[in-house]
């Protein structure tokens, strides 16, 4: 893999996985060979996403061979689990299952592989960046000054372990409405702009919340895959421009980080 990238959030609700998920497909859309990992164990959007169903073939020993949908290899608890059954883990067990799907996926050659990252800062987010050498991680948040907040903390958790911050993405900048086209700052508006200025991280652009793309999400056709030329798509295609931008100055293969316990 040239490239990991964790997608994240400080708090859940913001479209982090409709994000990371047409995010790996507007890359894959410039000829990259792209991989999408569901690392929120409690809460796999994944197979959702992507129209995903049916257990990975194991290969040899004990690695799985990953899903593949719209171009992309995919892998996700998800994908091993029933769908209605709830993962009652400790950190421990969630961070075992966070290493296996890295390590014994046959993921092949991949130029970017996309981690959808569970909300927050804790178990999950610290074994991506002890173990997985990450070259840098993608900030989701809503405009509003209640989910800038816990965007800050994430922020601030990646630049603690050394995990540089490739970009912050504003999702539900504006609501479309389906009828008129109308354009509403429903959850304010500029809200994750203002913030990466002020943080001196790089601004990858705005996803309005519009009625096609919450509807080709629950179908399990993204909007990047099934309207490329869409104007939604055309958003998502650029801010994923913008990511491969940052991507290509950026050290491939970096050293993961010691964590300091302070």
């Amino acid at each position: 893999m040239r490239h990991i990238v964790a997608v994240a959030s400080g708090k859940g609700g913001v479209g982090k996985s409709t994000t990371a998920c047409n995010l790996a497909l507007g890359l894959s859309a410039q000829g990259l060979k792209v991989g999408l990992l569901d690392a929120d164990i409690y809460g796999p959007s994944v197979p959702k996403l992507l129209g995903l169903s049916g257990k990975p073939r194991v290969l040899e020993g004990k690695t799985l061979e990953p899903l593949q949908a719209y171009g992309l290899k995919a892998m996700s608890i998800g994908l091993l689990i029933e769908p209605e059954s709830a993962m009652i883990w400790r950190g421990p067990m969630v961070q075992s299952a966070i290493t296996q799907m890295l390590r014994d996926v046959a993921w092949g050659e991949l130029d970017v592989l996309i981690v959808d990252m569970p909300p927050g800062t804790g178990d999950a987010q610290l074994t991506m960046a002890q173990a997985t050498p990450l070259s840098g991680a993608v900030i989701v948040s809503t405009p509003q000054d209640l989910a800038l907040i816990d965007a800050r903390r994430g922020v601030t958790m990646f630049r603690k372990v050394s995990v540089p911050i490739l970009g912050v993405i504003e999702n539900m900048a504006t609501f479309i409405c389906p009828n008129c086209g109308t354009a509403s700052a429903i959850f304010g508006h500029g809200g994750a702009r203002h913030e990466a200025e002020r943080l001196e991280v790089p601004f990858l652009g705005e996803i309005p919340l519009t009625m096609a793309i919450r509807e080709t999400s629950d179908a399990g056709r993204p909007v990047v895959a099934t309207d490329p030329d869409g104007p939604q798509a055309r958003i998502y295609r650029e801010i994923a421009q913008k990511l491969w931008a940052n991507l290509s100055g950026a050290p491939a293969g970096r050293a993961a980080p010691r964590i300091v316990i302070e």
